[in-house]
């Protein structure tokens, strides 16, 4: 095997050697946990040292499994072997599948949402060797009894397939909320070597660019909450200040109810978000979303179109992009402008509060944002106030503009009157 000159963050140089059964990777975004991870599992994988090892990862649903990791595992591939790569991998872009040429291992991807997808979880085997590491991403997303059925995988003797196999669970996380079991299991407990952790921020990251750690800092004032979180990886307080803390995540699909709509929240360098959602019985559900990042409009309409947007159905959309609307609705969308008045943001939250809200698991950044969705601090006095902080909300304003048709009092139902059908 070749010699390898892949660069590494030297913060994560002590958890790369770790051989704990649980290693955490927990931190600030943009300090490259993920990037590293990756990076390291393809190196092992390919490593004849190592022969017999496979790979599951896992997040809450197996699409965004798919979607993400998969993505950064191709990258670290290709980062790695540079223009060589496929004389060490193959790689299936069709069936998102990896596997190691030098040993035979593989990579396969799971979710956990769900009873059937926990028995597939359940039933997973390889053709050549065992399942011996598990990386689980946006580890947050999932519940402890998750966890539980994952580590329950990693078991018996691995001595007769190769001395130098052993099990381990990575994590890679953001702190999110010091309310989080992850916190109580492995940092809130007494010191154990079977748990090793790693903590990074942004600015560890030596890949990382100027202007992103420009706009960490200016969080520090717009966002002090997130900038705990997101900028110095430090714990976030739970349920304290949230705007939406009561929400359940239950599988849906558009074919139980009667109609559906749509709701748009425009971006470029921040996400636009468009979400799927529903109403019945005083609860609004939410059952897809379409969040992407750096497209431009004529992109996002493909990306509408290939995932099925009723183009018959409204699409509530931020008013205050006219031109984008009015493309929109040249592609064949019913897209509309929200209507907007002094107190139109704090009349969507209060029907919001009031109301059941009900996410698809397979809505992981509008599931993300409502955990994470707070009021401002007074910054005099420290007290919360009634203005919602406007950082890392795109699906929010997608779900504040969802309300449109429903703010009426006492709608318990709704009819093909109200959306203007």
């Amino acid at each position: 095997m070749r010699r390898l000159e892949a660069s590494f963050n030297p913060a994560f140089r002590e958890a790369n050697a770790s051989r704990a059964r649980y290693r955490l990777f927990c931190g600030s975004a943009g300090s490259g946990k993920s990037f590293n991870a990756a990076q390291d599992f393809i190196i092992r994988l390919a490593d004849p040292r190592f022969k017999g090892a496979n790979l599951m990862v896992v997040r809450k649903t197996e699409t965004s499994a798919k979607t993400s990791a998969f993505a950064e595992l191709c990258g670290a591939v290709r980062r790695v072997f540079g223009d060589r790569w496929s004389e060490f991998y193959r790689i299936s872009e069709a069936q998102m599948t990896l596997s190691a040429l030098t040993t035979g291992n593989s990579v396969i991807f799971r979710g956990v949402s769900g009873a059937s997808a926990l028995e597939r979880v359940k039933s997973v085997s390889f053709a050549e060797g065992k399942l011996t590491w598990i990386w689980i991403e946006e580890a947050t997303e999932l519940d402890e009894r998750d966890l539980e059925v994952l580590d329950d995988r990693l078991r018996g003797d691995l001595s007769a397939i190769n001395p130098e196999l052993y099990y381990q669970i990575t994590m890679t996380f953001n702190p999110v909320s010091a309310s989080h079991w992850i916190k109580r299991r492995f940092f809130d407990a007494p010191p154990d070597d079977d748990v090793f952790i790693s903590k990074s921020v942004f600015g560890d990251n030596r890949f990382i660019d100027a202007g992103y750690a420009r706009r960490m800092e200016r969080r520090r004032e717009t966002d002090p909450d997130g900038y705990r979180v997101y900028a110095l990886g430090e714990w976030g307080e739970g349920g304290e200040g949230l705007i939406l803390p009561h929400y359940k995540v239950e599988a849906h699909a558009a074919s139980e109810f009667d109609l559906v709509w749509y709701a748009q929240d425009f971006g470029f360098n921040h996400a636009d978000c468009i979400l799927e959602v529903a109403f019945r019985d005083g609860a609004l559900y939410v059952l897809r979303e379409l969040y992407v990042r750096a497209l431009d409009t004529d992109e996002i309409i493909e990306r509408a179109e290939t995932m099925g947007i009723d183009k018959r159905a409204p699409m509530y959309c931020d008013s205050a992009e006219p031109d984008r609307i009015k493309t929109w609705r040249k592609a064949g969308f019913r897209a509309m402008g929200v209507k907007k008045g002094p107190n139109s943001v704090s009349a969507q939250i209060d029907w919001l509060k009031n109301h059941e809200l009900i996410v698809d698991p397979s809505c992981e950044n509008a599931i993300r944002e409502a955990s994470e969705w707070r009021w401002q601090r007074d910054t005099a006095s420290g007290e919360y106030i009634d203005v919602p902080v406007c950082v890392g909300d795109d699906a929010m304003a997608a779900l504040r503009y969802a309300t449109e048709p429903l703010r009426a009092s006492g709608m318990r139902t709704i009819d093909s009157s109200a959306l203007g059908l």
